[in-house]
């Protein structure tokens, strides 16, 4: 069996992967760590979206949601178990850690609470 994508990387389409697909809130409900997969689902306030990627910075994030510009928005990491985490706007994310559940954001005009 061959090894991941390492991060940051598109998964090699000679890897063996347990799934097709992997939904990352699922998972860490189920206390689970994800699966390898070809492409992880994840969601982002209400809306869910599919990536190839292990491995995700905070803009691209945004990004990808629809927000923009990526800088006036905060967005925090909900972890499985309740606790929030901040992602800034290059920070990694990996998506394989045990315990991603979702993404949340807020426009930073807004006050947090």
């Amino acid at each position: 069996m061959s090894d991941s994508a390492k991060p940051g990387e598109k998964p090699d389409p000679g890897v063996e992967w347990e799934v097709e697909e992997e939904d990352l809130e699922a998972a860490a409900k189920s206390g689970k760590p994800p699966r390898r997969a070809k492409r992880y689902r994840l969601r982002v306030d209400r809306e869910y979206f599919t990536v190839a990627e292990t491995t995700l910075k905070g803009r691209e994030i945004l990004l990808l949601a629809g927000k923009t510009p990526p800088d006036h928005f905060l967005l925090s990491q909900k972890l499985h178990g309740g606790q929030a985490k901040k992602i800034g706007l290059d920070e990694t994310v990996d998506l394989t850690v045990p315990g991603v559940e979702r993404f949340m954001t807020l426009p930073k005009d807004q006050k947090e609470g």
